[in-house]
């Protein structure tokens, strides 16, 4: 039998008179037929197949498919039992299925059996194999072999009732080929999943798998990334600074550093990112960038780039690895880099850290690291605390330019440095331990400055009698320092402000931005000990200071710009109905607004005025109030932070009602609704 079956070589030939497009299923009214319903639109055609592939699944069963329709396997089950095995022989079953298998009549002869000139080869060379079967007496042999393998398919095991409920568009049912009718009988209908439910899953596995796998090789390479101890190769960190420091742009070095990190990460190993190299890489960055003085703007685009966040990342991992100098150098390095919009919980990392060092750091990490936080406008208590008694104990190794930084960081950031102060009035007792330098020496006092004995050493090596040698620009910080921290009545300040009234003979002109900073500097110090200290007599001459009145009043450098958070505020301040002035001058400050003849200053803080992670008030915000408030005003501020928790113009009006009815009384109150 099966060498009979064998005779037969497989080709291709036609045996779908009918091929039924299912895009057409939903709007096309139904025709009745002899054995179920169809559509009126049949696609007629002739599809190409597989002889071997023409038995009981090549057929297509048509029904109209709704939401509720449901497909019962067990007379899916019956209708198998029933099938015409010659029918199925020659690929002509129960074409559309839908006669019930109990109730089905024994179907006539096909009529596929009769000879006709369009039969195609194949089918007749069946034909004549099934009547040399028949003859043979072989029938029932063929029989029972159809119908073992219509049991075998019968007996996988099924899931019991499935239920379709898929809306179908004419797009979702668009099938090119039978293969993808099949894929979808078996994942929508054989095991209880429809296909998009089934994709999703594996997807989720995946996506499952290929996260797990990212984290993992995250770790590793994190774990690399934070290997600063142990085996090391001095040579390669060697080479490593050196291409650091060679580098001539922030990009070359960032390139440089980048690459290692790379290299790094694929299993480099020992590592040459050193503590040290890391911490270079960012003073080099920001070096560069200061060379070129390059722009806020372009800054903050370089910080955007994956490789320097990385970079600032691998430094806060290497903090409690890096030295005092390292320290003090990604501090410095953050702050030009980042300025005060960036770094917030960088800083924070910084000051948790360099706490921990701070008994390590010399002069000048202590300028740097002050210096960097005040630029920032960070505020760090418990940091500034102990930098104020580090200081105090290393006083006299300070240089002019970190003594000045120190304590201009200390008054930006309206921090007490009593610690410091005191230790400066012990160490320079004496007018003749300070000198000046004019701008035409200033080079040569930065090349040959910084803390000189007037005698001799004694038998330890210390400094019997240190000099000072500051600069114009140094002695105005210096001042100013003194005049937010309250503390004009210090003795090193008093030397300071005689050094300053040596400047008697020298022109400030108003064409120069530093010489306009320099005499606003001196101008604000000068009126606040007339109006705070007059007993001191420390006031400047009436030349000098005319000198500087002029130059500190220029308009040049003095462009007020009125932020949408005053232009708001003024415009309710108007609606009380008092006399409110806007931009009134009070010497040499200018006030938001005020009532004359009430005497009330009305101040309108913004964002600028605050430290950025602590919202207290700068240094530079409280010398404003004390000298307005000197000079018999009562001073009323407001915050931005307050102002943008009120909700809508009424909350707003009546709390600037309530933070002026100390002020104002009864006057005015009324109108405020």
């Amino acid at each position: 039998m099966e060498g009979l079956l064998n005779t037969f070589t497989h080709h291709t030939c036609i045996i779908k008179p009918f091929i039924f497009n299912p895009t057409t299923v939903h709007n096309l009214p139904l025709i009745k037929l002899r054995n179920g319903f169809f559509t009126r639109k049949l696609e007629v055609g002739l599809r190409r197949n597989n002889c071997l592939n023409l038995k009981k699944e090549s057929n297509i069963r048509i029904r109209r498919v709704t939401e509720d329709d449901e497909v019962d396997d067990s007379e899916e089950k019956e209708s198998e039992d029933s099938v015409d095995w010659e029918s199925d022989f020659l690929a002509e079953l129960d074409s559309f299925g839908y006669q019930a298998p109990k109730k089905r009549k024994k179907q006539e002869k096909s009529k596929v059996l009769d000879d006709n000139e369009g039969m195609d080869w194949c089918v007749r060379a069946r034909k004549v194999a099934l009547k040399s079967i028949e003859a043979r007496g072989l029938a029932s042999s063929m029989e029972d072999l159809i119908k073992v393998k219509k049991k075998k398919k019968k007996g996988k095991k099924k899931l019991g009732k499935i239920e379709k409920k898929n809306k179908m568009t004419d797009d979702d049912l668009d099938f090119d080929s039978e293969d993808d009718m099949k894929m979808d009988d078996i994942m929508g209908s054989g095991n209880g999943y429809d296909m998009n439910d089934l994709r999703r899953k594996v997807s989720m596995m995946a996506s499952g798998m290929f996260e797990e796998k990212r984290e993992k090789t995250m770790e590793e390479f994190v774990h690399r990334l934070s290997q600063f101890s142990g085996p090391s190769n001095r040579r390669k960190e060697i080479n490593l600074n050196k291409d650091i420091v060679d580098a001539q742009t922030a990009q070359e070095v960032l390139e440089v550093i980048s690459e290692m990190i790379t290299a790094v990460g694929k299993g480099l190993s020992p590592s040459p990112l050193s503590p040290l190299n890391i911490a270079t890489a960012l003073h080099r960055i920001a070096k560069n960038m200061e060379k070129v003085s390059m722009m806020t703007t372009h800054r903050l685009a370089f910080t955007r780039q994956r490789e320097m966040s990385m970079l600032v990342a691998i430094a806060m991992t290497a903090l409690p690895e890096c030295s005092a100098q390292g320290i003090s150098n990604i501090a410095w390095a953050l702050s030009k880099i980042g300025g005060e919009l960036l770094y917030l919980s960088e800083m924070d990392r910084v000051a948790e850290v360099a706490l921990t060092k701070v008994g390590e750091f010399n002069s000048q990490n202590v300028a740097n690291v002050a210096g960097a936080f005040a630029s920032m406008q960070h505020s760090a208590p418990d940091l500034f605390s102990e930098l104020a008694k580090r200081a105090s104990d290393i006083v006299h190794t300070f240089q002019e330019q970190e003594l000045a930084q120190v304590l201009w960081a200390f008054a930006s950031l309206y921090e007490p440095a009593d610690p410091l102060l005191e230790s400066l009035d012990n160490a320079f007792k004496d007018a003749t331990q300070f000198t000046c330098c004019l701008n035409k020496a200033l080079s040569n006092c930065n090349e040959n400055g910084g803390v000189k004995s007037s005698g001799d050493a004694d038998s330890e090596g210390s400094l019997s009698s240190p000099v000072l040698s500051f600069n114009r620009d140094q002695l105005g910080n210096i001042a100013w320092s003194y005049a937010v921290l309250g503390q004009m009545d210090q003795i090193f300040f008093s030397h300071i402000w005689k050094t300053i009234s040596r400047f008697e003979e020298q022109r400030i002109s108003e064409q120069y931005r530093e010489d306009i900073m320099f005499a606003s500097q001196v101008h604000l110090v000068n009126q606040y000990l007339k109006l705070e200290h007059p007993h001191l007599q420390l006031a400047l001459s009436s030349v000098l200071e005319e000198k500087i009145a002029s130059a500190g009043k220029t308009k040049r450098f003095n462009q007020k710009v009125t932020s949408s958070f005053q232009k708001e505020v003024a415009r309710l301040l108007v609606s009380t109905g008092l006399d409110w002035i806007r931009e009134y001058a009070v010497d040499g400050y200018t006030v938001d607004a005020v009532l004359v003849d009430k005497k009330v200053a009305f101040e309108i803080d913004g964002p600028t005025h605050f430290s950025r992670n602590t919202g207290v008030p700068l240094g530079h915000t409280m010398l404003k109030r004390h000298y307005i408030a000197a000079a018999g005003w009562n001073v009323v501020s407001l915050s931005h932070q307050e102002w943008e928790e009120l909700q809508g113009s009424f909350e707003q009006l009546d709390y600037l009602r309530a933070i002026l009815k100390d002020y104002i009384g009864g006057e005015g109150s009324s109108n405020i609704a």
